[in-house]
């Protein structure tokens, strides 16, 4: 299917190749900077490419550099350390949301494509899941930072993920550290379609905001927050057990004053409290009890973990917050371009799962060996196939693309990627022995404990 040397590769480390395959495609250079004529606001093109910026911080981002000024320094840009700063500071937040979006667009295509898409949670409806991220605190290189001893917050963002797809579909990133995350919902609101399902944390139960999702005719499994405001309609009426606890819900309505929306209230009365001494969990929704009962609307909002596990991979496997970045455009587009590294990989594992339907993907494939894979292989890979032969990715059509990856995914050999799980965590042992003593030997410790 491809020449001698890329079909080596493909044998050999057919993970990488796909990783390249999908860059070329979706990050194609021409292409890319065409893209970025299209959407950009004030910012302009005058040496330094927006290509050539991507792929600079991708460089970071996948941790195959470990800094910005190394990724610089092996980069071929003809330009000055300060001119590469000063273009990140200046990324406009529009260009970093709209190219999450036109990834997310071009990955729902292939995943589509390949069949890889999971069964709807609820048939009929999209299921959408958001929640906050705030970018980790930065180093006080600014002037304006270097008398504070306070840790200094570039930004945050709302994320939205799409569980069926296993891709982040839409990012909404705000500059100010201290914003409310509820501050943020304007943005989502006007991406709300017909027929979606969004789930939410408390955080993002809002009045204003439930409403707006069905007057768009869609709906809702949010966590109730304390403030909110509610009328109960009738008592709370048992449903039955569950492994967590016993199931209530009753009707009741929201309003803002000037429209009401009646409700359903799951409340979920816990066996055990949770770590912060919580012992009931209350959600609302506008989902039909025909649709869903008590006891799905509380195990749909359980899925809500999988934008936890998204997070959890985007700071495991990639760099996704580059604390070196003390401004808060250029630590926004670096967390953004980790979303698009995500939904490469999303991708990836979306393929090995078309190709291979009887593997538990999820269950049997280990993140972490495949992302030591790709770092370890893709450097010498770029040096040994030149340039040009890549582009055969860019040009071919979607269908052609997809049994390309399939063909590349069948090559993968299941043994180096199996994941080992690790039993249950045993209780550490009290350390009572050598108290205050600075340091131990350990030869000693090891001579003592034979002659036991």
């Amino acid at each position: 299917m491809f020449n001698s040397i890329i079909e080596r590769f493909a044998t050999k480390s057919p993970v990488t190749v796909m990783v390249q395959a999908l860059l070329e495609r979706l990050l194609n250079p021409e292409l890319l900077d065409a893209w970025f004529e299209g959407v950009r606001d004030k910012q302009y093109t005058r040496i330094i490419l927006f290509s050539s910026l991507v792929s600079m911080m991708l460089q970071v981002v996948c941790r195959v550099r470990g800094s910005v000024h190394a990724a610089y320094t092996a980069s071929e840009l003809k330009v000055s350390r300060v001119a590469v700063y000063d273009k990140l500071k200046q990324m406009e937040l529009t260009t970093s949301q709209e190219l999450v979006r036109h990834i997310s667009t071009e990955a729902t295509t292939i995943v589509q494509e390949l069949g890889a898409a999971h069964q709807p949670l609820v048939p009929g409806y999209r299921v959408k899941i958001v929640d906050g991220n705030c970018i980790e605190s930065t180093h006080h290189r600014l002037g304006v930072l270097r008398e504070t001893t306070a840790a200094p917050l570039p930004g945050k963002s709302l994320v939205v993920f799409d569980p069926a797809l296993e891709l982040i579909i839409d990012l909404f990133p705000c500059e100010d550290g201290h914003a409310q995350e509820r501050s943020l919902l304007n943005g989502v609101l006007q991406t709300v379609e017909m027929d979606d399902l969004w789930l939410a944390d408390r955080n993002f139960c809002v009045v204003s905001f439930l409403l707006g999702v069905a007057s768009r005719k869609a709906f809702f499994v949010i966590r109730q927050h304390q403030q909110t405001p509610y009328t109960p309609l009738a008592e709370l009426k048992e449903m039955g057990q569950t492994e967590s606890g016993t199931l209530y819900e009753q009707p009741v309505s929201i309003t803002d004053g000037q429209t009401t929306l009646h409700l359903r209230r799951i409340v979920l009365k816990l066996n055990t409290p949770t770590r912060q001494g919580e012992t009931e969990l209350g959600l609302f929704t506008n989902l039909p009890p025909t649709v869903a009962d008590a006891a799905t609307v509380a195990q749909l909002y359980r899925t809500r973990w999988r934008i936890e596990t998204g997070f959890q991979k985007l700071e495991a496997y990639l760099h996704s917050e580059i604390n070196t970045l003390g401004y808060p455009k250029a630590a926004l587009f670096s967390f953004a371009l980790a979303v698009v590294a995500f939904n490469i990989y999303a991708i990836v594992m979306a393929a090995i799962r078309a190709a291979h339907p009887q593997i538990e993907v999820e269950e049997e494939v280990s993140d972490y060996y495949i992302a030591q894979e790709i770092s370890a292989t893709r450097n010498g890979m770029l040096i040994a196939i030149p340039e040009a032969d890549w582009c055969l990715f860019s040009q071919v059509s979607t269908p052609v693309f997809c049994q390309m990856l399939l063909y590349l995914a069948r090559q993968i050999n299941f043994r180096h990627f199996k994941k080992h799980k690790r039993g249950p965590k045993k209780k550490p042992k009290p350390k009572t022995q050598f108290v205050g003593k600075p340091h131990v030997s350990t030869a000693k410790l090891l001579a003592q404990n034979k002659q036991k």
